[in-house]
């Protein structure tokens, strides 16, 4: 029997009522929850000269503010995504929020830089409780136009997410509300949460899989120390001065990957379910779309990075002018993305080849900019490269993640997101390090403006890739 006394939005049900239904009020708090570890992903981009000022941390120390949040974060992704298919979604989703906000909370009281490193870790293990529930929520209660209405917003939020963080931290920093500083952009999550708390409560059903495997130890080991011995040398190499063990870790990630591997294929002949289940992969939907979400993302995150560092540092921009510059790319990522799912059914994948088309001009033109403007920079100057850049990455981003889960089971939701946003996070983190790293080592030598045309020629070259494999996706998507 139903309980009446549970909000009709919620959805709870007996097992012998129908399948689990995430309405227009649950679709928005599990976007909500969504958009949080993406923007505090990126938020502390424009905010990192002042905590080192305020906390007087060195430039390692402050790549560790950003490379601790990000390695945790994908580290545990996928343990997230598995813990929700055996306990339920819906709670993995609450705990995780909550512990998103207390976290939070610690970053913005933190005392000292290493407090707040310590913080930051702790919150990317959160968001990755958080986060694969939402991608699981929506496979498992939404079905036809509504899922693909709901994959098309899911991307729409993720990519806004990623440039309104960075505009967000600018305004949060600059306006120093009540004397708080930097600390403003974690404070700020802690009355967000309380109200997504309220709202998940009330309106998103609770799912789960039907067939509940326990927790992979081994392969949750062994992906864990894959992903920390690529990620934390390759984001604290650089300002480290690239000690021994970098090097040590750079030569133990193909023997750890290695032993990943043969762990999940052996437990998948045995016939338990691993942590990746590598049957997974034989699905072509994922597998060529998660082979073009990478490079896209290590562009995205590198970008972002870079530019916000080019304009305060080079062109000497306050962190409100620096993050405004990205306004345009914000508004029509927005606006394209929103009818991103009338054009893929119209066009297919094709839309997404049309995307990087655009995008690559986009960044040429952004490219152009700065030879012919620097360091005259600003929102004006910047615009047209930046909207159009916009554009190329609506047309890209919402689409892949509709390819990559179009072919998983409500079943196997929480491990298919799971596997997929481990893969864009752990490509976001390699985009701060590796174009960032590039883009600061070259900036002593060649000079700020020299060192960001050339990063910025680096990430047109990616985006020429993913054009070219985007011309190998499934031409519709189920």
């Amino acid at each position: 029997m139903t309980n009446t006394s549970t909000p009709p939005t919620a959805t709870v049900r007996s097992p012998a009522a129908g399948p689990p239904v995430l309405g227009g009020p649950g679709l928005f708090t599990v976007l909500l929850g969504a958009a949080l570890p993406l923007i505090d992903f990126f938020i502390v981009n424009v905010a990192l000269p002042t905590i080192g000022r305020d906390l007087t941390a060195s430039e390692a120390v402050l790549e560790l503010v950003i490379a601790g949040y990000g390695v945790s974060y994908a580290v545990l992704l996928v343990l997230g995504g598995r813990l929700g298919d055996l306990f339920g979604r819906r709670r993995l989703f609450l705990a995780g929020l909550a512990a998103f906000g207390v976290t939070s909370l610690a970053c913005g009281l933190a005392p000292t830089a290493w407090t707040l490193v310590a913080a930051r870790v702790a919150q990317g293990a959160a968001s990755a409780a958080m986060l694969p529930q939402v991608l699981a929520t929506i496979q498992s209660a939404t079905a036809g136009p509504r899922r693909a209405r709901a994959m098309g917003l899911y991307g729409a939020t993720a990519g806004l997410s990623m440039v309104a963080g960075q505009i967000l931290g600018g305004v949060l920093v600059a306006a120093d509300i009540a004397g708080t500083g930097w600390r403003s952009v974690f404070l700020v999550n802690v009355p967000v949460v309380l109200l997504g708390l309220i709202l998940a409560a009330r309106t998103v059903p609770e799912t789960r899989s039907q067939h509940p495997e326990p927790v992979d130890v081994p392969g949750t080991f062994l992906l864990a120390v894959s992903l920390i011995t690529l990620l934390a040398p390759l984001t604290e190499g650089r300002a480290a001065g690239w000690p021994l063990w970098t090097w040590l870790s750079l030569a133990a990630f193909p023997f750890a990957a290695a032993a990943f591997w043969a762990v999940e294929r052996g437990a998948d002949r045995r016939g338990r379910t691993p942590l990746v289940p590598p049957t997974l992969f034989a699905l072509t939907s994922l597998r060529r779309g998660l082979v073009m979400v990478i490079p896209f993302s290590i562009g995205f995150s590198g970008f972002m990075f870079v530019i916000a560092v080019a304009l305060q540092r080079g062109a000497e921009l306050g962190p409100v002018q620096a993050g405004l510059t990205l306004a345009p790319m914000a508004v029509a990522f927005l606006c394209v993305s929103l009818a991103g799912p009338r054009l893929v059914a119209r066009y297919g994948t094709r839309v997404v080849t049309a995307g990087g088309v655009i995008q690559g001009v986009g960044v040429a033109v952004i490219a152009l900019t700065v030879w012919r403007s620097w360091p005259g920079l600003g929102l004006v100057e910047l615009l047209p490269g930046t909207a159009v850049a916009g554009v190329g990455q609506a047309l890209q981003l919402p689409v892949l993640f509709r390819v990559i889960l179009s072919e998983i089971e409500p079943a196997r939701a929480g491990v298919g997101s799971g596997v997929m946003i481990t893969a864009q996070q752990s490509a976001l983190a390699l985009g701060v390090a590796t174009l960032g790293t590039l883009f600061l080592s070259l900036a002593p030598g060649m000079g700020m403006r020299e060192a960001l045309v050339t990063t910025l020629g680096v990430q047109v070259g990616g985006i020429v890739l993913t054009t070219l494999l985007s011309l190998r996706l499934p031409r519709v998507i189920r």
